[in-house]
């Protein structure tokens, strides 16, 4: 709010505090590698049936470095939120400010499309960082696996590239004029335009006090219209931020994906998804040159469609493999929701580490440990073990030595060939929800006057985040829980990551919620259209505007 208030003044100048500050914030996230330990493992685990070595158990002299990186991230993060507000608040106005009214939607189209486009590749460039989970909240695989520590000493760079990509734009940024050429003729021609005003607002002259700021802000607050706007935009991100949270878990599980291949692919949706999504709408509202009861219409059709194959999500799922423990009993010889059995007690096994396998007989076990296999090979890329106790049928082959392979490191083959289905709905759904991002920016820039848009954009960004952006990845987070029916418990008593969960109703949770937000979405767009439909007609308090039909200024005179 600060921002939006006293920001509106000087534009190009928080542009450029505000690279500086990205960049700053970027570099405050990298900072903890400086005294980073490459060696953190407190329990050395053999992942084949073999006794397990405590090297140091339930120590928490990690405590500190763990809480070095949670100060910094939060602080760097911190810093990065506020330098975000100009782009997205002081850039929108000025974009709307130099551009002709009907040609505003393709430029905030664009800055939208970027702004998805970035987040994206977050999660693409961010997805060699995620490993396959067999290091938990609790051990390290004292084996190692091809360099699986080497990104610790790497992932660093990427925060520094942002920095300085960040910091590369400073000069650009301030070459920028507080007044584009031609800026004057077009705020003229706007202010010849028909717009229609709460009455509170019209001819309204604001200060630059505190005071003023929290009258103006109190008066933005009791506009119905701008809530409602203002809430629909808060639910349509709930979805977009609450699926880039959840995407990668349930693709994961979902479709038995490794976690980098789930993280790419969710960026690889929502890059084109959400970005195409913005740049159609607003490309789309300028072309057509609608009005803001059009864009409430546009954002409410289109609100709908997203709502329609939103449902057809819930049909494309796929059936749940057998696991030996959680819904498979060894043959007999074990219990559900109990990984250990007759056939591997004597390993003495821990659910720390998830190192999954799969077994001749199409099983799949959590660890080679729970499958009770004896040794292990690395001929090939994949792991191959052997003498499994608890792996008894299934077809027999032999590796190039002419030892028979019990099981194979990784995942069974679900044998479920519909992520291609999925992708797609995900893909048109996250399009015809971006479809509303700038169309909304635009209704609530033409219902205030002009000196008060950016206030409205703040007042818009705090309803945002307070019911959008902040709940949204914990409430998806909480829909993921509650699917869970397997996590990791390590010696000392913590639970950790959950490992395991039910398909079935993680697909129905996920949907459900965002099923409601979409239909939250719709009712807020469908009262503030009727609510600035009935304020339109029965206000009589119309600027004066130039009117070329002398029977209609007859009438009205």
């Amino acid at each position: 709010m600060f921002i939006a208030f006293y920001g509106d003044r000087k534009k190009v100048t928080w542009f450029v505090a505000s690279s500086f500050l990205i960049g700053l914030g970027s570099l405050l996230c990298a900072l903890p590698f400086i005294n980073e330990e490459k060696n953190k493992s407190k329990v050395g685990i053999e992942d084949i049936c073999t006794e397990i070595k405590v090297v140091s158990g339930c120590q928490s002299s990690d405590a500190s470095f763990q809480s070095k990186y949670l100060y910094f991230i939060t602080l760097g993060q911190t810093m990065q939120g506020i330098a975000g507000m100009p782009l997205y608040i002081l850039g929108t106005t000025f974009i709307d400010e130099n551009v002709a009214t009907h040609s505003a939607g393709i430029y905030v189209g664009i800055a939208e499309c970027m702004s998805m486009i970035g987040y994206g590749m977050g999660y693409v460039i961010g997805a060699p960082l995620v490993k396959v989970p067999e290091n938990s909240t609790s051990a390290t695989n004292t084996t190692g696996t091809n360099g699986s520590t080497e990104w610790l000493w790497t992932w660093w760079i990427r925060f520094l590239s942002a920095a300085l990509i960040a910091w590369f734009t400073l000069i650009p940024l301030s070459c920028f004029p507080h007044n584009m050429p031609g800026s004057t003729r077009i705020k003229a021609a706007k202010r010849k335009q028909r717009h229609w005003f709460d009455s509170k607002l019209k001819d309204l002259q604001v200060g630059t006090s505190i005071k003023d700021l929290c009258a103006v802000f109190w008066i933005l607050m009791k506009n119905p219209v701008l809530i409602c706007l203002s809430l629909s935009k808060a639910t349509e991100y709930l979805v977009i931020i609450g699926a880039a949270e959840f995407l990668p878990i349930y693709l994961e599980n979902q479709f038995m994906l490794t976690p980098p291949a789930a993280t790419i692919l969710a960026g690889l949706v929502l890059i084109p998804g959400g970005a195409l999504g913005q740049l159609l709408g607003g490309i789309i509202a300028s072309t057509l040159e609608m009005s803001c009861k059009a864009l409430m219409r546009f954002i409410m059709a289109t609100s709908v469609i997203s709502l329609i194959l939103l449902m057809f999500i819930t049909l494309v799922r796929c059936n749940p493999l057998q696991f030996a423990g959680i819904n498979e009993d060894y043959d007999g010889e074990g219990q559900l929701g109990n990984l250990t059995a007759p056939c591997n007690e004597k390993c003495r096994c821990s659910s720390s580490v998830y190192s999954s396998i799969c077994g001749r007989d199409d099983i799949e076990y959590f660890s080679p440990c729970f499958a009770g296999c004896m040794y292990s090979k690395a001929l090939t890329r994949k792991k191959t073990y052997y003498n499994c106790s608890c792996i008894k049928e299934g077809l027999i082959t032999a590796d190039e030595e002419g030892d028979f392979i019990d099981a194979r490191r990784g995942k069974c083959d679900a044998k479920c060939y519909k992520l291609p289905l999925f992708v797609a709905f995900i893909f048109s759904t996250l399009v015809f929800s971006g479809f509303s991002g700038v169309p909304i920016a635009l209704t609530i820039m033409r219902i205030v006057p002009v000196q008060l848009r950016s206030l409205a954009l703040g007042v818009c960004y705090v309803v945002l985040r307070i019911f959008g952006t902040i709940p949204g990845p914990s409430i998806f987070k909480m829909s993921g829980e509650n699917s869970c029916i397997f996590r990791d418990v390590n010696e000392c008593g913590y639970t950790g990551r959950c490992w395991i969960y039910n398909k079935t109703r993680m697909a129905y949770l996920f949907v459900g919620i965002s099923f409601l937000c979409k239909l939250c979405t719709i009712i807020f767009t469908t009262t503030a259209f009727f609510m600035y439909k009935r304020q339109v007609n029965e206000s009589t308090d119309i600027p004066n505007i130039t009117v070329k039909n002398p029977k209609v200024k007859k009438e009205r005179n």
